[in-house]
């Protein structure tokens, strides 16, 4: 895709699922990447692996959910990588329970990683791209954020945030040539929706429902949300900017 080679990329969950799908389609056009996971080992390992390609990748073990440590991460990246041109927000996590069996410690958990965390990474990198004058940013969030899910309802209230903050930060950016969009992943096979499906009879019955229920008959993969990203991140969408894209296999198709 057009602009994608040799920017920098920063990737929040990029050593599992989607995240790494992403890193790893990242590197092939020539990005570099900084993988940020609470995992240090993991996006060790996959860093090693993308840096054998010949495009530097590097790994930091971040607690999203502190000011502190991500500030000290961008710091570093920039001194290391350079510039930072773009921001994927992609780190999250869920507990699927329905809303009258939670209580305020799990919310609280909830919207410090799903909420508390992009605005963290935003805050920090925004002003590193209003100073130069581009940028490009990728929040994902759900589609439960878009239509709900049932035994999700913090997590979706979490993801809704993520939507209606992107749409009114690209309103602000904008005159500086900053783009900011959302990618909202349906049902899709990562470690996050198997913890969410659980495991067993249950958890197959769901994943068989979900199927039944999408257009195009199965899950999504990780690799089916890449693509979305990273033509978000490319210089072929730089006239895009507070669009939400659903990437579901047709299970929602509301505005």
């Amino acid at each position: 895709m057009k602009g994608l080679s040799n920017r920098v990329a920063v990737i929040t969950g990029g050593a599992g699922g989607i995240g790494a799908a992403l890193c790893r389609r990242m590197n092939e056009e020539g990005v570099k990447v900084a993988i940020l996971d609470l995992n240090r080992d993991a996006a060790a390992s996959l860093a090693d692996e993308l840096g054998r390609g010949g495009v530097e990748a590097k790994a930091y073990g971040v607690d999203i959910t502190s000011y502190e440590q991500v500030e000290a991460a961008i710091a570093d990246i920039e001194a290391t990588l350079g510039p930072i041109d773009i921001l994927v927000n992609n780190a999250g996590w869920d507990h699927a329970a329905r809303f009258v069996d939670t209580d305020p410690q799990l919310w609280q958990k909830l919207i410090a990683i799903n909420l508390v965390g992009p605005l963290n990474l935003q805050h920090t990198v925004v002003k590193r791209m209003i100073a130069r004058g581009f940028g490009r940013i990728v929040n994902v969030s759900s589609d439960a954020g878009r239509v709900g899910s049932s035994g999700e309802s913090v997590y979706s209230a979490c993801k809704g945030g993520v939507i209606s903050f992107s749409k009114t930060l690209a309103r602000e950016v904008a005159r500086k040539q900053i783009t900011v969009n959302v990618v909202c992943p349906g049902p899709t096979e990562t470690a996050l929706f198997r913890d969410f499906a659980g495991a067993g009879e249950s958890g197959e019955k769901l994943r068989g429902a979900l199927a039944k229920a999408i257009p195009f008959g199965r899950l999504g993969q990780p690799q089916d949300v890449v693509g979305a990203v990273c033509f978000l991140s490319s210089d072929d969408a730089a006239f895009i900017t507070g669009q939400v894209l659903s990437v579901s296999g047709g299970l929602t198709m509301a505005g």
